[in-house]
């Protein structure tokens, strides 16, 4: 159980880094996507607003200087039809002087040429007169048109060279970038704030957000690359919320994942403790009864030689050995009604089935009650029981039966753990509206992981087969049981050697 719970939270977390690692993947994918789009967008649009500065003069009312550059001659004779066919290409090349101000170079002007291709077609008829051929023409195609691609990589080229020294800051907005990077990136799906810059070599320009700073997590494309596709800009963006929209994307798989983890870890923890609980309650159950078969051995060994020497002819003839002997089988007898009765009544309050009716009684009445029980084994073993009963009010909500057997199961207690003569104090004080009663003995005391478990039911420290104390590991339950269906509340403080002290917390009632 244990490995399979180890290797189903080892796959569980390989899944969650696996998935997370493909959601940085796909992100990182998707930015170098859109950045490289905003790229392209920096350029076109800085393209398109310096064609549109020279628009007004490349039209047709403004004056150009034309050359031919190339001309093209092809001449075929269609002997079919006897005629001659000339297809000429030339391409034209006007220039323009255009102003400089918007360009913020030296020079107070500069040419640009635009180039046209004009093709033309003409068509003979070959005639034979006299031996003599000639030629006459018959029509004439004339075609004029702007070389697009060609002229536009041209002109997008010569401005790259204008404009590569000027400041970034005059070629592009903060603002503009910002609305490119959130325009891309929103085409990609990622809704998440972000801090750019460009950089110049490494050096910031102008065109940064306020917060951005330069870290290894952050991705870059260059922008305004010249005719040789190179340059020195370079466009950086970061996210600072990056991981948390990345754990975002997987939260669920992450939530269920942790729950049902801990749902199986809850099971798999509760399994083991019921075992543990199990093998703990069957070696209580074990030691309870080595403890009953011990003590129940004794009365029933007794009564045996008791019925055996009353049935001696010699000994029943003798009235007063006889009553002797009965006298000895009936308090054997009660020993053990008594020992079953600790038994049965355990279980009635288990059940809730024992009717214990309250009423107004004096707690220092029932104290002194108590010690009545007990003062003559004390005295036989040549102790005593002192008491200090200190508190001004003592009267509590009690049944008179179960509260003296509270207090003598724990004085008994105190005279069977000391292996000298018994010294017990007993003290009583007001605390608020409760009256606290200690029982202290100076005996042999027990472990802080005995006194922990001293009110578990059949719960006996452990003595190996040494029964030195009689005893079946009920009285103290019994105690805790009655003390709590009075509201009270009963504790514990001993240490080995030194002797224990038995506190119980009582409601007062006024």
């Amino acid at each position: 159980m244990s490995l399979s719970l180890i290797g189903i939270i080892f796959v569980q977390s390989f899944f969650i880094n696996n998935s997370l690692e493909n959601e940085r993947k796909n992100f990182t994918r998707s930015v170098k996507r859109s950045l490289s789009f905003v790229s392209r967008a920096i350029e076109d649009y800085e393209y398109r607003d310096y064609f549109m500065k020279l628009r007004p003069y490349l039209n047709d009312d403004n004056k150009a200087n034309s050359e031919i550059i190339k001309q093209l001659f092809i001449a075929t004779e269609d002997d079919i039809s006897n005629k001659t066919i000339v297809h000429r290409n030339t391409v034209l090349e006007e220039r323009f002087k255009v102003p400089s101000l918007f360009f913020e170079i030296d020079a107070d002007s500069f040419n640009i040429s635009k180039l046209y291709s004009e093709r033309v077609t003409e068509v003979y008829n070959n005639t034979n007169i006299d031996g003599v051929k000639r030629i006459n023409p018959e029509t004439r195609l004339r075609e004029y048109s702007s070389l697009g691609a060609l002229e536009m990589q041209m002109w997008e080229d010569a401005l790259k060279t204008i404009l590569k020294d000027i400041p970034v800051y005059r070629r592009i907005t903060t603002k503009h970038v910002e609305t490119l990077l959130k325009r891309e990136l929103k085409d990609e799906g990622i809704d998440l704030d972000f801090e750019f810059a460009i950089y110049d070599d490494d050096l910031a320009t102008k065109i940064q957000t306020q917060n951005f700073e330069k870290t290894e997590d952050a991705y870059g494309v260059y922008v305004f690359l010249d005719a040789n596709k190179e340059s020195s800009y370079k466009l950086y963006v970061d996210f600072p919320e990056r991981k948390k929209y990345l754990y975002s994307s997987i939260i669920w798989m992450i939530v269920l994942s942790i729950l049902f983890t801990a749902i199986i870890l809850l099971a798999y923890a509760g399994a083991i403790y019921q075992l543990i609980r199990q093998r703990q309650i069957s070696q209580i159950k074990t030691d309870f009864i080595n403890n009953m078969t011990h003590e129940f051995k004794t009365p029933i060994a007794t009564i045996n030689l008791a019925l055996d020497s009353i049935r001696n002819p010699k000994i029943i003839n003798d009235q007063e050995k006889v009553k002797r002997y009965l006298g000895m089988i009936k308090e054997e007898n009660k020993r053990m009604h008594a020992q079953v009765e600790n038994v049965l009544r355990i279980s009635k309050l288990d059940k809730n089935e024992l009717n214990i009716s309250k009423e107004r009684l004096e707690l220092h009445e029932l104290i002194e009650d108590a010690i009545t029980h007990v003062e003559l084994i004390v005295e036989d073993r040549k102790g005593y029981v002192k008491t200090h009963l200190k508190a001004d009010k003592s009267s509590v909500l009690a049944n008179e039966t179960h509260f003296t057997n509270v207090l003598v199961n724990i004085l008994d207690n105190a005279i069977k753990y000391s292996d000298d003569a018994p010294k017990i104090d007993v003290y009583t004080e007001n605390a608020g509206n409760n009256i606290i009663v200690k029982i202290v003995d100076q005996g042999n005391g027990m472990p802080k992981a005995v006194a922990k478990r001293v009110f578990e039911k059949f719960y006996r420290e452990h003595t190996g087969n040494v029964h030195n104390v009689k005893g079946h590991g009920l009285g103290l339950a019994y105690v805790k049981r009655i003390v709590e269906d009075h509201q009270g509340h009963i504790s514990v403080e001993s240490e080995k050697g030194k002797g224990s002290t038995f506190i119980i917390k009582m409601p007062l009632i006024s």
